[in-house]
């Protein structure tokens, strides 16, 4: 069992920065890649980005590449989401969630993530 716990939202102005982190519980955190989705009130549950076991592989959805950044440190059991640059059609609550598969490519399917947080609110204004 992985239980994960966000942090790190709030509300802010169009162009500033945030950074989520997802804590998680547990010895076997390198065992998981990790993403981060969010879902806005009225809409569906949306990919935002996904870091393999290692970091050494990480995955966005279009529209936040180039500013946001998901990093991870298996010391600290914690992964990271670092958003610059926010638009308020960033506006959402935001998930990060974990999956044991090996095969991990930055799957954009909540169905295929084992453990969800229970997310944090991120708000920009205009």
């Amino acid at each position: 069992q992985v239980q994960l716990v966000e942090s790190g939202g709030g509300l802010v102005q169009a162009g500033d920065s945030l950074r989520l982190s997802c804590a998680t519980s547990g010895r076997t955190f390198t065992y998981y890649a990790m993403g981060w989705f969010r879902q806005a009130p009225g809409k569906e549950r949306e990919f935002v980005a996904g870091i393999s076991w290692s970091g050494g592989n990480t995955y966005y959805t279009d529209s936040v590449k180039g500013r946001f950044t998901i990093s991870r440190d298996n010391a600290k059991n914690t992964v990271y989401l670092q958003m610059h640059s926010l638009k308020p059609e960033d506006t959402a609550v935001y998930y990060c969630a974990a999956t044991k598969d090996p095969y991990y490519s930055g799957s954009v399917y909540s169905y295929e993530y084992d453990y969800w947080g229970q997310g944090t609110q991120v708000t920009v204004s205009s």
